[in-house]
């Protein structure tokens, strides 16, 4: 079972196309799959999930859609912050810096932060107006400030710096609708994640997807740049 479980929700749009909707509905819509996908990591055991609702380039569309995205995010939070809660899920918000961010919307993600903070069953992480490159920049500008020296900079220093250290490295990465990019996501920790491609779009996405993804990932054998040696039975052979 991997640990953490990174989704990138992609193919809001393009389900709304398909039904000749706008592009709103698409999101809408996308709702219940992030439920669904929550109810699916905390009962397979999953105990970290990071969902990728929204980039630092998701800030270039219609400011009408950007409107709608942040009211259903604030409808989506308060609608469901019980739920999490009562169930153990700590939540937290990789991102939510730009200013541009409501203010309702930023005191509902910290009081959320602030509600669901004690719990540990399961540690559900929404990045929202993220972008992976500021990320790994704003770590090298905290340890400038730190002062520490560059001969001392090391791949953990570094990680202790990025927003929430404690962290793990991401094992699975889920990208739904067949797209295969890694769109500035998480890009310090996905170092070595194993990615799926389903081609369902987000808003279609439900729990036996989600299994589905997880299967896939056990059969895969993770070497990390190594080499495996083959297992051998009692006689000797392999």
């Amino acid at each position: 079972m991997p640990r953490h479980v990174a989704c990138v929700m992609d193919g809001n749009g393009r389900w709304a196309r398909q039904r000749s909707l706008p592009r709103t509905a698409g999101h809408q819509a996308a709702e219940a799959a992030v439920i669904d996908v929550i109810e699916a990591a905390y009962t397979a055991g999953v105990r970290w999930l990071s969902l990728y609702a929204f980039s630092t380039e998701n800030w270039r569309r219609p400011g009408d859609e950007v409107d709608f995205i942040m009211r259903l995010v604030r409808r989506t939070l308060r609608k469901h912050a019980p739920s999490l809660y009562a169930r153990g899920i700590r939540c937290r918000f990789l991102g939510v810096n730009d200013p541009r961010i409501p203010p309702s919307l930023a005191r509902d993600v910290t009081d959320l932060m602030e509600l669901t903070g004690g719990n540990r069953r399961m540690t559900l992480t929404v990045a929202f107006d993220h972008g992976g490159r500021r990320d790994i920049v704003e770590a090298a500008r905290s340890l400038i400030r730190a002062g520490v020296p560059a001969d001392q900079v090391t791949e953990e220093s570094f990680a202790g710096h990025l927003p929430y250290p404690d962290t793990p490295d991401v094992d699975l990465v889920i990208r739904t609708s067949g797209e295969q990019r890694i769109s500035n996501f998480m890009l310090w920790q996905v170092a070595y994640a194993e990615w799926i491609f389903p081609r369902v779009l987000w808003p279609d996405f439900r729990a036996e997807h989600f299994w589905e993804c997880l299967d896939a990932y056990r059969r895969r054998e993770r070497r990390f740049g190594d080499v495996l040696t083959p297992t051998t039975t009692g006689n000797g052979a392999p």
